[in-house]
């Protein structure tokens, strides 16, 4: 028997042939006929073992053929499922595990990636946080050398800068400690030291502020995303643009779950997914990552997360919201050249966007002023009403400028912490988590997706140790809250 308790629940199969073998146990006792499913597993057996020579034949060999049975699905491909897909291949090799992922959308049109304002900085209050924005740069930094020379994301090494009131003062000091003694390269800065370096900024109500040196700026999310896509498919991993719509549950008297009664465990080993032409199919799997974004809350319901008892009584804490950006032009007096992503203690943000007179911003609503998230329709009186008198206040010369345009996006907003849920949960042996990021999951893609390859593969944690950011932390009521950072 196999017993999983509320503190790890996580059944670790390490090598390729024994995930085959998990998954293909699972459709026993389904109601396939055995002949049938003898078949069809030496069929694909065969079709595995008789590969064409060449890797391209292969992939696309693969891209044809339906996916009955797979190793990893991944419910989700964009940046945070596309990195998972790619660590594992990475990991294992064009004949290792056999990853699927799920993609709804295959335009990636309303995907939270492809509208992001793409930033990285290690300015976080969390260790963890930190520790990932930093290998978010280590990654982008060593692109070409890891995907080759046209791997390219257009980063803007300009850095951060936030801003403190003297109510959050000694705390973004404390933050920059911790980031320094990590790795990063800030420096805190007085009221005098940011008008010296940034006279086009007023500052009267700063206390101090917090400039990223190296390793922080911003680039093209869409970029990212297709490095990671092209990376994972050129490995092998195997991408369908389906739906998923449910899961099959299997009753599995030989596990042993705490708070439920022996033998009325139920597992699950099967993705419902539904094609473009309304077509419904399964896929067979021995891991399954829910790693969809703003959608992720809506499948862990599919498995009963949130609408079962004990365990599966609590939520996945993941709300969709709606953020605007906004562009605009300033032609006279504008910041300069070197100016940073400035991020406000007011929560208003602004950056150049490119070289020429255009910027960007945005503000984080209070929660009397989210906006309805039916559509991505863009409100122009929010930035009119809120954003913009902000702006003049901090840089007098945006007094005179003109709005040219906007977008919005959704969030995958962690209504609990505002922070990401990695790794797996605690009732199933084989579900993992990767979603919630709030905002920060561009950046911290890579690293998430080196982490839960670790956890598959490995067993556990290799690099960073993201143990406190597990589902764990809703049982025990251990919110990871940052501390005067938005």
């Amino acid at each position: 028997m196999f017993k999983t308790t509320a503190a790890r629940a996580c059944r670790i199969v390490s090598n390729s042939r024994k995930l085959h073998k998990t998954c293909r146990l699972s459709t026993e006792n389904q109601g396939e006929n055995p002949i049938r499913r003898t078949l069809r597993i030496l069929r694909d057996d065969i079709k595995l073992i008789k590969r064409p020579a060449n890797e391209e034949d292969y992939r696309r060999m693969l891209d044809r053929e339906f996916p009955r049975f797979c190793d990893v699905v991944i419910i989700g491909g964009g940046a945070m499922g596309s990195s998972i897909a790619y660590w594992l291949k990475e990991k294992t090799g064009v004949d290792g595990i056999r990853v699927v992922v799920v993609e709804e959308d295959n335009t990636y049109k309303t995907c939270s990636t492809a509208l992001s304002v793409g930033g990285l900085r290690q300015q976080f209050s969390l260790q963890e946080n930190i520790q990932m924005s930093l290998f978010g740069a280590e990654f982008l930094r060593t692109l070409k050398k890891r995907f080759g020379p046209d791997a390219d994301v257009n980063f803007h090494p300009n850095g951060y800068l936030l801003l403190s009131s003297e109510a959050g003062a000694q705390q973004l000091i404390d933050n920059s400690k911790l980031q320094t003694e990590l790795g990063a390269v800030n420096m805190v800065l007085t009221k005098n030291q940011i008008k010296e370096r940034f006279p086009w900024m007023d500052v009267d109500d700063v206390a101090v502020g917090c400039l990223g040196l190296e390793k922080e700026g911003w680039f093209d999310p869409w970029s990212l995303l297709t490095v990671l896509k092209n990376g994972a498919h050129k490995k092998g991993a195997q991408y369908i643009n389906a739906k998923a719509v449910d899961f099959v549950f299997q009753n599995r008297e030989d596990i042993i779950v705490e708070g439920v009664e022996q033998g009325n465990y139920e597992a699950i080993n099967e993705l419902v997914v539904e094609m473009p032409n309304g077509e419904r199919r399964t896929i067979q799997f021995a891991y399954c990552i829910i790693a969809a974004g703003c959608k992720s809350k809506e499948i862990a319901e599919k498995a009963r997360i949130g609408t079962g008892s004990g365990m599966l009584s609590l939520s996945l804490p993941v709300e969709k919201r709606k953020r605007y950006v906004y562009t605009f032009s300033c032609r006279e007096n504008a910041p300069t050249l070197n100016t940073p992503m400035v991020v406000d203690y007011t929560h208003m943000y602004f950056r150049r966007e490119g070289l020429g007179d255009t910027f960007i911003a945005g503000m984080s609503p209070e929660p009397e002023d989210e906006p309805p998230t039916d559509d991505l329709e863009v409100d122009y009186s929010y930035f009119d009403e809120k954003i913009w008198p902000v702006l003049v206040k901090r840089v007098p010369a945006f007094e005179c400028i003109k709005v040219n345009g906007g977008w919005s996006g959704f969030y995958e907003y962690n209504t609990y912490d505002m922070n990401g849920i990695i790794g797996p949960h605690p009732y199933y042996t084989n579900l993992y988590l990767a979603t919630g990021f709030s905002g920060h999951g561009i950046q911290q893609a890579p690293a998430v997706g080196r982490a839960i390859s670790e956890l598959i593969l490995d067993g556990n944690f290799q690099t960073i140790d993201l143990t406190r950011l597990g589902f764990d932390r809703f049982i025990v009521e251990k919110p990871m809250f940052e501390l005067r950072i938005v």
